[in-house]
């Protein structure tokens, strides 16, 4: 990992702050590969269980840093492609790690960083904090987003966030539905730390494959989702966590 980003883990709690605070953490190559390796060392230890996303400095993440977007206007079709999927592969990783993932959202997060915090499978914001998707104002498109937001809130309230790009308050945000919680500013680290310390005492196996049935049942007709919901429900009973959980239960 590269000095973009900041990784640690202490109980069981694994953190990635975005580490550019005099660009606002603007993303950038070396600090989107770096979260994804962040992501993916996280995912692998069994010990954590639960990883959260932060900013430092003023700002969450204001979104592609001008070297970027330089890069975006003269690359060729090919170039943004791959671009592209480096960061469909981020958005894929968030889903697709077996702990939650969360958000800790202070200042802005715009564009790709209020995509990024769209994401995560949780969004905690302080309440000074503010969202916005302005790619349209200059000419581009919050696509990928897309798929995230409209799973996130109704149809006609994502068509205003990604065609006006206005920003919203933390207020409004958590009242449409891309925001779980507000705190207040003067007690938002305090707040999220044991918001996300609830995750402690929950199986991990369980947490995971509730995640991933979850999103799996995205676009699956009732049957459909009835039957995917007999599998996991058959895995989890044999699980350890479960067996434990059982036995524990029974000797109450």
């Amino acid at each position: 990992m590269s000095e973009e980003i900041i990784y640690n883990v202490e109980d069981s709690i694994a953190t990635i702050t975005l580490n550019r605070p005099d660009k606002r953490n603007a993303l950038n190559d070396a600090l989107v590969n770096s979260l994804k390796e962040a992501l993916r060392e996280a995912d692998k230890s069994n010990g954590v269980r639960a990883i959260v996303i932060k900013g430092a400095g003023t700002d969450f993440c204001s979104g592609a840093d001008l070297s970027s977007l330089q890069k975006i206007a003269e690359s060729s079709i090919i170039e943004n492609l791959e671009d592209a999927q480096g960061l469909m592969e981020l958005f894929a990783l968030i889903r697709k790690a077996r702990a939650p993932v969360v958000a800790a959202v202070h200042g802005r997060a715009l564009a790709g960083g209020a995509g990024l915090a769209t994401a995560c499978d949780i969004v905690l914001a302080a309440k000074s904090a503010r969202f916005g998707y302005p790619e349209v104002k200059i000419g581009f498109v919050p696509a990928m987003v897309m798929a995230i937001l409209r799973r996130n809130v109704s149809e006609k309230r994502a068509f205003e966030l990604v065609t006006r790009g206005a920003e919203i308050d933390a207020q409004e945000a958590e009242r449409i539905g891309v925001v779980n919680k507000v705190f207040d500013d003067e007690k938002f680290e305090e707040e999220v730390n044991l918001y996300v310390s609830s995750f402690k005492k929950i199986s991990l196996s369980a947490v995971s494959l509730t995640k991933r049935l979850l999103y799996q049942m995205d676009g699956m007709n009732f049957d459909a989702a009835l039957n995917a919901g007999v599998d996991v429900n058959t895995i989890a009973r044999m699980t350890e966590d479960c067996q434990n959980g059982i036995a524990k239960f029974l000797k109450k």
